[in-house]
């Protein structure tokens, strides 16, 4: 299904690139992702699917992307290798290009939420598929589907915003890039000061001339979401410091809209940095108000 523009073409023709991503709750039915992307798509170059963050139950993504091609919408479908094996995500990826998606973020998959990791008895895993071996694979589908004259597969992949060490080098990330990865989705943040020395050492590696990159940016409707977040991720994603200004704010969720809106007007002017992905944790509407007091040019 052809659609009128894709994050893709939106990266070639703009600094700063805007995407969200999708609310989904195991509730989300197909009115719920319909109403998202009405509200979305006048604002946003792309919708962001995920892939079960933090081992949350929801629709499945191949049919949430399928929704949002039909109302125009270019979804980035999030592909996770995490408690899968390889028959299930060659499928994933044979039905996204067979419904039309073509920008895909390839990664191994957030680890499970606390409540899910604590589980007395563990059932058996698959064998482990890394998100370089998923690039791969991907990228010979895209191969092949140029050697038929059909879209290429716009392929990125998922990396945690860290304090780099004096001597560091974005390894990871190079196998990436050498895997197929052409843009990057970072992990959820609002820390400036390690998110500016992450950037500082990718342009350095060079990294950002292989790979555009596209900060996520959580829009907390609560401390109580803010220390969620960190608790759920491995690097601490929201300073300590802007937990206690939403704890201490009459309105959290403005105070929300305030500090996301605050930080994404400050990436913009981070070297390497290609666009912002906002992810709501509360009401999908507070995208808007982010964006509108940000001012993003």
């Amino acid at each position: 299904m052809a659609i009128s523009s894709t994050v893709q073409q939106a990266i070639r023709s703009k600094d700063i690139v805007l995407t969200s991503q999708l609310r989904l709750a195991e509730d989300t039915g197909r009115q719920g992702v319909i109403e998202q992307a009405e509200r979305l798509s006048a604002i946003v170059d792309s919708i962001t699917v995920p892939a079960n963050p933090h081992g949350t139950v929801h629709m499945e993504g191949l049919a949430a992307a399928s929704l949002l091609l039909a109302n125009d919408v270019d979804p980035v479908l999030h592909v996770a290798s995490r408690d899968r094996n390889r028959i299930a995500i060659r499928s994933e990826l044979l039905g996204a290009v067979a419904i039309g998606v073509t920008s895909l973020s390839l990664q191994h998959g957030d680890r499970l939420s606390k409540g899910l990791r604590t589980q007395p008895k563990k059932p058996k895993k698959p064998k482990k598929v890394g998100s370089v071996k998923l690039l791969r694979a991907a990228k010979r589908l895209s191969d092949f589907q140029e050697q038929n004259k059909e879209p290429e597969l716009y392929l990125g992949t998922l990396a945690n915003v860290l304090q780099p060490a004096p001597e560091w080098e974005p390894a990871v990330l190079v196998a990436k890039a050498d895997a197929g990865a052409r843009f990057v989705l970072t992990k959820a943040s609002l820390d400036m000061d390690k998110l500016r020395q992450y950037m500082a050492a990718l342009v350095a590696a060079r990294i950002t001339h292989r790979c555009r990159i596209i900060v996520s940016v959580p829009v907390p409707h609560s401390a109580g979401a803010a220390r969620s977040l960190n608790e759920n991720m491995r690097n601490e994603a929201i300073p300590a410091g802007i937990v206690k200004r939403l704890t201490e704010a009459s309105s959290p969720e403005q105070s929300g809209v305030e500090i996301a809106a605050e930080f994404l007007r400050e990436l913009q002017d981070i070297p390497g940095v290609s666009g912002a992905n906002l992810i709501a944790t509360g009401n999908d509407e507070t995208i808007s108000a982010v964006i509108g007091a940000a001012e993003v040019q």
